[in-house]
């Protein structure tokens, strides 16, 4: 059965995927994971049954909205789940009025995955805790 996403009060597991993913295999220091945005953000949760298995965030300033800390764990990559939580996202802005753009902060080696998904490059590359990103966007 496929993983189902939904939008989540439940912050604790969102960081705990972002934990395992972004600090534990990915080096992100933990002071820089988290940050002030957590808290008044939209939290997309997937679950394969009763287990958490991938997250994204959905911070809107004015007409963009600024989709990040998209995550899946090991055991369930390569199965569209990462396709499925930033469609999640996007049809959660689409509905949101007088929202216009979509943008995120890509690792360089995730801009395929984006271009695929619509959104393209804009601006230099530049680093994100110590890992190399561009900034995407996607009209609404």
């Amino acid at each position: 059965m496929k993983p189902q996403i939904f939008e989540t009060d439940d912050l604790d597991s969102c960081l705990s995927l972002r934990r395992a993913v972004f600090i534990d295999e990915q080096g992100v220091p933990e002071a820089e994971e988290q940050d002030e945005y957590d808290a008044n953000a939209i939290h997309l949760l997937a679950t394969d049954g009763n287990i958490a298995v991938g997250c994204a965030r959905i911070v809107l300033n004015d007409h963009v909205g600024k989709i990040g800390r998209v995550c899946v764990l090991k055991s369930h990559r390569g199965a569209g789940l990462g396709s499925d939580l930033i469609n999640a996202a996007l049809t959660w802005l689409q509905k949101e009025q007088g929202v216009k753009l979509a943008r995120l902060g890509a690792q360089t080696h995730a801009l395929g995955f984006y271009e695929r998904l619509g959104f393209a490059v804009v601006g230099p590359e530049y680093q994100d805790a110590g890992i190399a990103h561009f900034d995407m966007e996607r009209k609404l």
